[in-house]
């Protein structure tokens, strides 16, 4: 079955750090550039990071140097490391494949609050 998996969200405070995963199945992942998509109640679903098949990453500027994308083709997983956490970055964060650039396999999402 061709699916993403993700996992890893949940509560954290202001600050705090959180680690993302996405298992792969069903496709040759490491064929494949992946990316971490967010959307936050009432908003659009945003871009956040991007890696290649080779491990070139891209990022939001919301994001630069606190998330970093990456990625396992050993285990089928990509990993988003979310760092110095703001309200801001509460969302569902998705896991996608792309082709082309663009998503065409999307994750179930996992839910990522970040209060105090």
């Amino acid at each position: 079955q061709v699916q993403l998996v993700e996992s890893g969200g949940g509560l954290v405070q202001p600050g705090g750090s959180l680690r993302l995963s996405c298992a792969a199945s069903g496709f040759s992942f490491r064929f494949y550039a992946m990316g971490w998509y967010r959307q936050a109640p009432g908003k659009q679903r945003d871009l956040v990071a991007t890696i290649t098949i080779g491990g070139t990453t891209t990022y939001a500027d919301s994001v630069k140097g606190r998330f970093t994308i990456s990625r396992d083709n050993a285990k089928n997983t990509m990993y988003l490391q979310m760092n110095s956490l703001k309200p801001e970055d509460t969302a569902v964060y998705y896991c996608t494949r792309l082709s082309i650039g663009n998503p065409n396999l999307w994750g179930q999402g996992t839910q990522v609050t970040v209060s105090s």
